[in-house]
C-alpha cells in the first residue's frame, strides 16, 4: 500500500485532516504541517528547509499553489512529489480521476470543415478560414456554395489551397464550376445522385452519394449501383436531417445503410443538428460523435455558421479522440478528457460556513478571503465575516474605499457570483474552467 503525506500550513490543517478522513483514502497517509499559516505561500526552498532527508513516503503532496523546480525535494527525500489541487477540498476528485493509458488521442474520423458561401470571401478570407479550421483539427476543407450561384476564382482558390497543402472537397451541385474546378483537381466532391451521378466520371475523385430528393434508401440504393458499376470511388450520406423534421428516421436510415454496406465509407453531415437547433454545440458535437463511433461512420461534415456551434470542429477533434478510446478500450467517455465540460464544470464540494468560521479563526491579517458554496459567497479576514449572493451588497459590507483593492474585490465577487449560477468551482484568483476555451483545458494522454 503506497505512503503518502500531505504537505499544509496551520490554517489549513483541520480542513484537509478533516477531508482526508471523509475521503477514507485506500492508501497509508500523514500530514505535516509546516511553520506556515497558508499554504498557497509554500515555495521549494521553504520545503526543501523543513523536509527531512530519507522521509519514509513514497509519495510527497504539496498544495497546487506551488510553483517552482521540486526535483531537489525528491532528491532530499527520496520520494516523488505531486503538485496537487489548488483546493484540498478537491483532493477526493484528484485520486479518483484516473490517467488513460497509452493510445489516447488516437483517432480514426476524418473531419470536413466546410467554407459556407466561399464566392462570396477573397481568397485571402478564405485561406484564413481554412487555416482556422486546420488548426482546430480539420482533415479537409470543404469549399460550400449554391447550384444556382457561381464561383468565378475557383481555379484561384483551389490553387492557394493546395499550395498551402490543403485537401479540398467541393459542396456544390454547379456543374459548370465543377468541371472548371476539375482542371486544376479536388479531393472529394460533395454531393451526387441520379441529378447529376454523371459527373462522378469526369471528375476523376472520389464522390459522396445521397438518395435522391425528397426519396429514401432505395434510390440511395440505385445510386450507389451506378457508381460501383463504373469503377468510381464513393462514400455514402444518407444524410441526417434536422431535429422534428425527421431526424429519428434519418438515424434509422443511417443504422441501415450500414448493415447493408458493413465495410463501404460513411459520412454524416451534422450541421443539420448543431446549426438548427438552439443549443450549445458542444454537447451535441460529442453525442453525434458517439453516434458516428458506433456506426463505425468514416467522415463528418460541420460548419461553424451560427454563433452557438463556434468551435465545432475543435470540439469535433476532441470528440472523435474521446470516442476512439472509449469504444477501443470498451470504457464509458468519462474521466478521460474534461476539454468539453465548458459551461458547466467537473465534480467539486465547497467549503461548509462552519469550516470557514475555523479559518477565519485562526486569520491574523486584515486580507479578505473569497470563497463559495452551491448557493452563497463567502468573505472573510480577521475582523469580518460577510455572506451572500448579491456581490454588490456584500461589496458595501466590506467597507474598501481604496480604489484598486476596490476594484479587485469587485472583479473577484462577480466571478464567484458567475461560478455559482453556473456551478462552476471557484478559486479566489484563479480563473474558472472553461474547458477547451480556457487555458486550462488540457488532454490527458
Amino acid at each position: 500500500m503506497p505512503k503518502y503525506l500531505f504537505v499544509t500550513g496551520k490554517l489549513a490543517s483541520q480542513a484537509l485532516t478533516d477531508t482526508l478522513r471523509e475521503m477514507n483514502p485506500d492508501f497509508e497517509y500523514q500530514i505535516s504541517v509546516l511553520p506556515i499559516t497558508v499554504a498557497a505561500l509554500i515555495q521549494p526552498s521553504f520545503l526543501l528547509k523543513h523536509l527531512p532527508e530519507n522521509i519514509g513516503f513514497d509519495f510527497i503532496m504539496v498544495p497546487g499553489w506551488v510553483r517552482g523546480d521540486l526535483g531537489p525535494i525528491e532528491e532530499k527525500t527520496n520520494s516523488k512529489v505531486i503538485l496537487g489541487p489548488k483546493d484540498l477540498k478537491d483532493i477526493p476528485v484528484f485520486f479518483g480521476r484516473k490517467r488513460p493509458p497509452d493510445g489516447f488521442g488516437e483517432y480514426r474520423v476524418k473531419i470536413l470543415a466546410e467554407i459556407v458561401d466561399a464566392p462570396l470571401l477573397s481568397r485571402e478570407e478564405i485561406l484564413q478560414k481554412a487555416r482556422y479550421y486546420r488548426e482546430s483539427g480539420a482533415d479537409i476543407i470543404d469549399l460550400g456554395w449554391p447550384a444556382e450561384g457561381s464561383f468565378e476564382d475557383i481555379e484561384e482558390v483551389l490553387k492557394d489551397l493546395k499550395e498551402e497543402g490543403f485537401r479540398v472537397s467541393l459542396d456544390t451541385f454547379n456543374r459548370k464550376d465543377i468541371l472548371r474546378a476539375s482542371k486544376i483537381g479536388f479531393d472529394l466532391l460533395l454531393s451526387v445522385n441520379s441529378s447529376n451521378l454523371d459527373l462522378a466520371r469526369e471528375i476523376g475523385c472520389p464522390v459522396v452519394v445521397i438518395p435522391d430528393f425528397g426519396k429514401g434508401l432505395e434510390s440511395l440504393e440505385e445510386n450507389i449501383s451506378r457508381l460501383r458499376d463504373w469503377g468510381v470511388h464513393y462514400i455514402i450520406d444518407p444524410i441526417l436531417d434536422p431535429i422534428n423534421f425527421g431526424f429519428t428516421e434519418s438515424l434509422v436510415r443511417f443504422y441501415q445503410a450500414r448493415a447493408r454496406h458493413p465495410e463501404e465509407e460513411m459520412l454524416m453531415g451534422l450541421g443539420n443538428i448543431t446549426e438548427l437547433t438552439d443549443v450549445d454545440s458542444t454537447g451535441l458535437n460529442a453525442l453525434l460523435m458517439g453516434v458516428v463511433s458506433e456506426l463505425n461512420i468514416d467522415y463528418v461534415l460541420t460548419t461553424e455558421v451560427i454563433s452557438w456551434a463556434r468551435g465545432s470542429v475543435k470540439e469535433l477533434d476532441i470528440s472523435r479522440k474521446l470516442m476512439h478510446f472509449s469504444r477501443k478500450n470498451r470504457i464509458l467517455p468519462k474521466n478521460l478528457d474534461d476539454r468539453l465540460i465548458a459551461l458547466k464544470d467537473l465534480p467539486h464540494t465547497h467549503f461548509k460556513e462552519e469550516e470557514l468560521r475555523k479559518i477565519q479563526r485562526e486569520i491574523r491579517d486584515k486580507n479578505f478571503r473569497i470563497f463559495t458554496d452551491e448557493e452563497r459567497i463567502f468573505v472573510f479576514n480577521r475582523d469580518l465575516f460577510v455572506s451572500g449572493t448579491d456581490p454588490k451588497e456584500i461589496f458595501l459590507q466590506l467597507g474598501v474605499l481604496e480604489p484598486s483593492h476596490a476594484f479587485y474585490l469587485g472583479r473577484e465577487l462577480e466571478k464567484a457570483a458567475l461560478a455559482i449560477k453556473l456551478g462552476k468551482k471557484y478559486l479566489q484568483e484563479e480563473p474558472l474552467h472553461w474547458g477547451y476555451l480556457g487555458d486550462e483545458g488540457r488532454e490527458k494522454s
